[in-house]
């Protein structure tokens, strides 16, 4: 593998890896100066309510037709505190006349960065969301898509990048929010698979694992998840000072975002200051290059990852420590570059140890990206059985 292919294949592909109707949301209310009000419709509603949503449209490229409507949506959800807040995503829906319960897709996208503008339901319409090609795979089944845009990526404050409560309930509610959404024809009944890989693949898994206790709701079949950075502690000792650097300032943003009281400001050099300050507003593939090859020390007065706080709100996020109440579809590339093989081994492990039917295949040839392309479409055929009441056959 070469770094370069490696790199530019991670920009391509964004895996870690928004119109003209005046919105009502929150999240733009509080932009308005009506916050005060817009918090109180949002702590009155109930996670995976419908806040506001409009015509949008799916287009895995520039001008693609695909036969699908779609929306945008701000939708109900919840912060890894446990405190309401507003989110936004897209949900998809094929325009193939099909009647009863339509098979949806909860999907979770690979890291995309922090910049608002980022967000995947900003590119659907442009035809510039990377996985939307890897999307469009479960529309032609005749699948409906969700696809959250997860806490704070493309709504007010930092997007809480690798914090697994806050994923996990985007994912679900996402979920929630398109059997809500009447324009989409969903049912409570629909069969709901969970999908996603890398930065998706931890939100997937905390989805997974919180399903029983937060949506019971949600008829769940399966998860189909890959490229898991199931321990952030290990990731960030894995790449700091390597061309993935860049993913561990962006965590460090995403977990200060979620918990403000670990000041990541007060362990930052003017460098580190500088270098956050860009990342704010940087996709995945701008922001990979900025903070390529930098560690840890050359930007800060204080490693803050030799800091307790920060060391147990890492460990908040560890993947593995329920088990998920459905049977789960777990792969990981043997050569990752960016996620240790290990580490998503480790997630097979433990999840194992709590008695979950998990079906694990380690992709021998290629690296963390390539994983999710070959993998994917197994992926959906193993997600294809579960709809079709097909018993899964682990193989702890």
């Amino acid at each position: 593998m070469h770094v370069r292919t490696s790199f530019r294949a991670l920009a391509l592909v964004a895996a870690a890896g928004l119109s003209a109707a005046t919105l009502t949301t929150a999240a733009h209310a509080e932009d308005t100066g009506a916050g005060k009000d817009a918090r109180a419709r949002v702590a009155a509603a109930a996670p995976g309510d419908v806040v506001s949503s409009e015509p949008s449209a799916f287009h895995p490229l520039p001008g693609q037709p695909t036969n699908t409507k779609a929306w945008k949506i701000h939708y109900r959800s919840t912060t890894a505190k446990g405190t309401p807040n507003t989110v936004s995503g897209t949900v998809i829906v094929p325009q193939d006349g099909r009647t009863g319960p339509r098979p949806l897709v909860t999907y979770a996208v690979g890291t995309v960065g922090v910049g608002d503008h980022c967000a995947p339901s900003a590119g659907f319409p442009r035809g510039t969301t990377m996985e939307a090609n890897l999307i469009q795979q479960l529309t032609l089944r005749g699948w409906a898509v969700a696809v959250t845009d997860y806490e704070g990526l493309g709504t007010p404050g930092d997007h809480t990048y690798t914090v697994g409560r806050s994923a996990g309930h985007a994912v679900l509610d996402a979920a929630r929010a398109a059997i809500r959404l009447p324009e989409a024809g969903l049912s409570k009944d629909s069969p709901v698979g969970i999908m996603g890989y890398s930065q998706g693949g931890q939100a997937t898994s905390w989805a997974a694992e919180l399903h029983g206790s937060y949506a019971p709701d949600l008829k769940v079949k399966g998860t189909a998840t890959g490229g898991v950075p199931g321990d952030l502690m290990k990731v960030a000792a894995f790449n700091d000072g390597s061309y993935g650097s860049g993913l561990i300032f962006m965590a460090a943003i995403g977990q200060n975002a979620a918990y403000p009281e670990l000041k990541l400001e007060s362990y930052l050099n003017p460098a580190g200051k500088a270098l956050i300050g860009a990342l704010r507003n940087s996709c995945v593939a701008d922001g990979a290059v900025l903070g390529s090859f930098k560690r840890i020390k050359d930007m800060t007065t204080k490693n803050p990852l030799d800091q307790p706080d920060w060391q147990q709100r890492l460990r908040d996020s560890q993947v593995g420590t329920r088990a998920p109440d459905a049977p789960v579809y777990l792969y990981h590339a043997l050569a990752d570059e960016l996620i240790p093989y290990g580490v998503g081994k480790q997630v097979r492990t433990d999840w194992c140890a709590r008695n979950a039917n998990v079906e694990w295949h380690t992709i021998l040839l290629g690296e963390h990206v390539s994983g999710v392309i070959t993998q994917s479409p197994l992926a959906v055929q193993w997600l294809a059985e579960r709809f079709a009441g097909k018993a899964a056959k682990g193989n702890c």
